[in-house]
């Protein structure tokens, strides 16, 4: 069955897929961009890697110290500390969280110039919401990266499908879009392209730089999304009467209620 949304479907992100999502997704953009790039070029995934702290629900990427004090009346909590068993007698247990760090990975596209050495000519970035949660080891890597790039002799492009978080600085307000695609090329910096998207209508066409004389790949992103919708079967994982986290507005959310009548009246 298909999304009842005709752009990005916002539940992928609210589900919990969004890990299942991305590395597809990355996979196909790369699979996509080497069939159509020629041959001067040369079309890689990579990846960068940092510790996350495993919390209550999900990944949490926070380099915290656990704090373990217990306050009682003859011993207080130190200052700034927090107290995780406020309630506890002597005779029941405590449910406590322990201190895990696992290894994150975030995929990427790049595209090469193959001779005379390979030299960096484009990198496509598809945010995750590490990355957007400001002051995470995500944020701050990608960030020097992004930094790295816009200074640089390479192309960025840069694909935000998620509402929620914080987005990347930027000198001029991000339009008011649930999502956005941004097209930096050297020549151009600061200055760069910023396409918004929605869930309510297709994505738009990604252009990805190359060097000149070639002209832009196109990037059709909505196909993939729809396609990897599908072979993964997210309709069964995706529960559309739950709230999102943003919220949608009220015509949003009115919205969202006609295509969901429209599509169980279709199947």
């Amino acid at each position: 069955m298909k999304s009842p949304f005709p752009g990005m479907d916002p539940y992928i992100e609210a589900c919990g897929l969004w890990g299942d999502f991305h590395h597809t997704l990355i996979a196909d953009v790369k699979n996509v961009l080497a069939q159509t790039a020629p041959d001067r070029y040369l079309v890689r995934t990579g990846e960068r890697a940092y510790l996350v702290l495993v919390g209550a629900d999900d990944k949490e990427s926070h380099l915290v110290l656990p704090d373990v004090s217990v306050s009682s009346p003859d011993r207080p909590a130190p200052p700034g500390g927090t107290a995780l068993a406020e309630a506890a007698t002597e005779s029941g247990p405590v449910t406590m969280r322990a201190f895990i760090k696992e290894e994150y990975r975030e995929a990427f596209v790049e595209i090469y110039e193959a001779e005379p050495e390979p030299r960096l000519v484009t990198c496509i970035e598809v945010l995750s919401p590490s990355n957007k949660r400001r002051g995470s080891p995500g944020w701050d890597l990608y960030l020097r990266k992004r930094q790295a790039l816009l200074l640089g002799e390479a192309n960025l492009v840069e694909i935000d499908l998620l509402r929620g978080g914080q987005r990347m600085p930027m000198l001029d307000p991000w339009p008011n879009s649930p999502y956005t695609i941004l097209v930096g090329r050297p020549r151009r910096i600061p200055r760069c392209l910023v396409w918004p998207a929605y869930f309510q209508q297709p994505l738009p066409p990604v252009p990805v730089p190359l060097l000149k004389p070639d002209p832009d790949l196109r990037l059709e992103l909505q196909p993939l999304i729809e396609a990897i919708y599908l072979r993964s079967r997210y309709a069964r994982s995706i529960d559309y009467t739950k709230p999102l986290t943003p919220p949608l507005t009220r015509d949003e959310a009115t919205w969202l209620e006609q295509q969901l009548h429209a599509r169980q009246g279709s199947s």
